[in-house]
Formats: structure tokens, C-alpha cells, sequence
């Protein structure tokens, strides 16, 4: 995939570009199809087919210490992108206070200033996505400057599931009450979230369990509790495993933060340092409280044994 993060480097794509622009949190089916439609329009008419998305999400900058989680990081979202729009182009463009202080007006001119000379065919956004300063920027706007300015404009209508909306604040709902088959179905792929494996305490491997402690990056999590999981890595290799989310209340003595723990099924290597996709697939049951590591460890034998009933698989593999 071809990253740019800056607006002018627009100018070095074949045109005409043909623009998906929106924050795209959790990219989920809705989001899915404004994509497709820039896509299919490049295919149709030629040129570059562009995804245009913000980081952080405005949410942080505009709200911040109110915001909600966010469903994706950035890197997540991008490698959601690749795997699932057909658009290998994506602009990523920094969402700071200097940003936010432009119209919906100006955000479009910068765009269509940066473009090759082909210039912008096509800008596909959601119906009702506002953007720009006090939200200015609308689907009427961008009619009145593709007008001016000769691009045209497709806004991708709502898309529903069971007679309601599909959107991240409906998926972010169904994750923290942890209903992953409505995530699945809104998300078009099972719910995942995506960080770094980072060294541990190494209690699991005293107990033959060693675990992978996995950096979130304040993605939105389900409830506490344990869970089977599946896990892709840089490489493209899945594994099935069996999580633990949460404050470890058997070991830790003082009080520990959330964490996120991933036991793989036959991983006979290191993996510090490595992104980790981690996707939740059923709940098996609360975290609690154990008398002594002991009595842990036999739970995690069931745990694990329930895991692998429910994923159907029992050892590493690699793609086939």
C-alpha cells in the first residue's frame, strides 16, 4: 500500500484521482462501500482511486478526554484498508488544532490545489458526513464546488442492518457489551483489535502457559474476561489462542492496569516487538480471582481446552 501524508503529494498520483474521504473509525460496511465507489470509479474512468482519512481521530483533538475510543488505530486501519477496499492508495492527513480550524471549503480546495494536472473526478463521501470547521462542509457543499470546479460528487447512502443505521458508535456498542456476531455482521469480519507484543512478567511460562502481553493503543475492548481468540501476524499467519483481559487479580498485589493477554496455541518462538491481530471470537468466562497458582493453572487448562472446541483448531498454522 502507498502512504502519503501530506496533501501535495496528491500531485504525484496518475490522474484523475478519485477521492474516498472520511474518518473511516472501525471501517465497517458503510464505510466499505464509499470506498467501493471510488474504486469502481477509477475503474470505469481511469486514474487513481484515493483513500483520505485523519489521524488521530478529529475525536481526540476536538473532545479530548471526552472522546470515545476509537475502534482502529491508524496503522489498524490502514491494514484494514489493504486487506479489504481494493484501493492501494491511501493519504493519512494530521488532524491538529491548525487543521481543524479550516472550513469544509478550504479542506476541499487544498485538494483540488495538490491534484494532478488530471485533476479530481470524483469525491465519494457518506450522505450526511460533516466535516471542516463547526462542521461546515456537507454534501451540498461539495455539490456547489464540484459544480465550480468540475468534479462530481457521490454521496454513498446509509447502509442498514436489522432496520438500523450501521455506525461506529453502533459497533463500539456492541463491543463493550461484548456482542461480537452483531460487530460481525455491522463489520463485515470478525472484530479484531491490533498491537504490540511487549515483554511481560513471564509468570505464564512458570506455569506452562506463556502468554503474549499485547499494547492496545486505546482501541475500544470488550468486557473483562477471557475469550478464544484468533491472532494474524506480520507474516500472515493465524493462530488460534485463548485471551485474558484484564487486572490478573490471582498474581498482581497491587492494582494493575488492564491488560491483554494472548496465549497461542504451539508458538515455539519469540514474537517481542511484533504487531499482533487479535480477534475475538466468543467469550468463555469471567476473569476471577484463583487461590494461588495452582489452582490457575487448572482453570487454563480448561480454559484452553474450551478455546479450542470453539475455534475448531488446536495448533499453529500457517495460511493455506
Amino acid at each position: 500500500m502507498r502512504k502519503l501524508t501530506e496533501i501535495r503529494e496528491l500531485q504525484s498520483l496518475r490522474g484523475p484521482l478519485h477521492l474516498a474521504v472520511g474518518v473511516f473509525d472501525g471501517l465497517h460496511i458503510g464505510h466499505l462501500a464509499v470506498m467501493d465507489a471510488a474504486r469502481r470509479s477509477a475503474e470505469e474512468e481511469g486514474g487513481t482511486a484515493v483513500v483520505v482519512t485523519f489521524d488521530p481521530h478529529p475525536g481526540a483533538v476536538l473532545a479530548s478526554g471526552r472522546a470515545p475510543r476509537s475502534l482502529t488505530s491508524t496503522a489498524h486501519k490502514l491494514k484494514l484498508i489493504e486487506r479489504s477496499a481494493g484501493i492501494d492508495t491511501v493519504l493519512v492527513v494530521r488532524f491538529d488544532a491548525a487543521f481543524a480550524s479550516l472550513s469544509g471549503e478550504e479542506f476541499v480546495k487544498r485538494l483540488l490545489q495538490a491534484a494532478p494536472e488530471a485533476g479530481i473526478a470524483r469525491i465519494c463521501v457518506g450522505l450526511e458526513w460533516r466535516f471542516g470547521r463547526n462542521r461546515s462542509g456537507n454534501l451540498a457543499l461539495l455539490q456547489r464546488l464540484g459544480s465550480e470546479h468540475s468534479f462530481r460528487v457521490e454521496g454513498v447512502d446509509l447502509v442498514e442492518f436489522e432496520g438500523e443505521r450501521i455506525s461506529s458508535t453502533r459497533v463500539r456498542e456492541s463491543i463493550s457489551r461484548g456482542d461480537f456476531a452483531l460487530a460481525k455482521q455491522l463489520l463485515g469480519r470478525p472484530y479484531s483489535v491490533q498491537g504490540t507484543v511487549v515483554e511481560g512478567r513471564r509468570l505464564g511460562r512458570t506455569i506452562g502457559f506463556p502468554t503474549a502481553n499485547i499494547t492496545t493503543d486505546s482501541e475500544q475492548l470488550p468486557p473483562v474476561g477471557v475469550y478464544a481468540v484468533r491472532a494474524l501476524d506480520e507474516r500472515g499467519d493465524e493462530w488460534a489462542g485463548v485471551a485474558n483481559l484484564g487486572f490478573r487479580p490471582t498474581v498482581e498485589i497491587d492494582e494493575a492496569d488492564l491488560r491483554l493477554e494472548v496465549h497461542l496455541f504451539g508458538l515455539d518462538h519469540e514474537i517481542y516487538e511484533e504487531e499482533l491481530e487479535i480477534e475475538f471470537i466468543s467469550r468463555i468466562r469471567e476473569e476471577r480471582k484463583f487461590d494461588g497458582l495452582p489452582a490457575l493453572k487448572a482453570q487454563i487448562v480448561l480454559d484452553v481446552t474450551a478455546a479450542k472446541e470453539i475455534l475448531g483448531v488446536a495448533v499453529h498454522g500457517a495460511k493455506s
